[in-house]
């Protein structure tokens, strides 16, 4: 069974009160042994090729398992989980898509991190798309989850086109949770969400507070610049005669 506090313990605590997991069907794992070694879970799973195909696998991967992933490996440093169906629409006999992680140790965070960085698309054994990735990486210790990822140009975790064949596919992918190292008790680790801390929302209100702080600054330069008359008329006195020069 899935840990039921796994979603609500993100990077980012976007409310105090912990979050009740809505998930209606548990994660793929694969096994080594009589070890999990890759879990794998999305709320949607679907891809559309030449613009006009669709194909939604979120059932055949998670709810009736009609996925072959016999084919994924698993080892300290690198994993790749591999899924297969057959016929998953008309017109395709055989799809294949491979999630390749890599597990390495980086000095400058002094840490083990874990990274997705391709994903593969092999239609009828012959077809080969592939995707560089950018934005899936977690502490090694930790599970990734991203709310959106996919091939959009808005999505936080893009799968970026990295041949001429991978272009005439789109991918779809919510609520993704990935763990292809350091799996305890079949349960996902602490996810690492995908969202930074600098959101489009706190960048626009740094930026205004920046703007109006400028007019601010501007507007007590222009006070500090005024000056007071230095000499003042004396009524029972002559008129006051000021030099044009000044």
């Amino acid at each position: 069974s899935r840990r039921t506090d796994v979603m609500a313990e993100l990077r980012r605590q976007l409310m105090a009160t912990e979050e009740e997991d809505s998930l209606s069907y548990p994660p793929l794992n694969v096994t080594s042994g009589n070890y999990t070694c890759i879990l794998f879970y999305a709320g949607n799973f679907s891809l559309r090729a030449n613009s006009s195909v669709f194909i939604d696998l979120t059932n055949a991967t998670f709810v009736t398992r009609n996925v072959d992933s016999s084919a994924s490996e698993c080892s300290d440093s690198n994993t790749t989980l591999s899924l297969r169906y057959t016929k998953p629409v008309n017109g395709i006999s055989s799809l294949e898509i491979r999630f390749l992680m890599t597990n390495k140790f980086y000095e400058g965070s002094a840490r083990q991190w874990s990274t997705l960085y391709s994903v593969e698309i092999i239609q009828d054994g012959v077809k080969f798309a592939q995707f560089n990735v950018s934005g899936i990486s977690a502490p090694a210790e930790y599970s990734f989850h991203c709310q959106l990822v996919g091939t959009g140009n808005l999505y936080p975790a893009r799968l970026v086109p990295n041949n001429s064949e991978a272009k005439n596919w789109d991918v779809f992918i919510s609520t993704l949770q990935i763990q292809g190292f350091n799996i305890e008790n079949n349960q996902f680790s602490y996810a690492s969400d995908c969202t930074g801390f600098f959101t489009p929302a706190i960048w626009m209100g740094l930026v205004t507070s920046v703007i109006l702080v400028w007019i601010l600054t501007y507007g007590i330069h222009m006070i500090m610049q005024l000056t007071t008359n230095n000499r003042f008329d004396d009524p029972k006195g002559p008129a006051l005669s000021v030099p044009q020069t000044e």
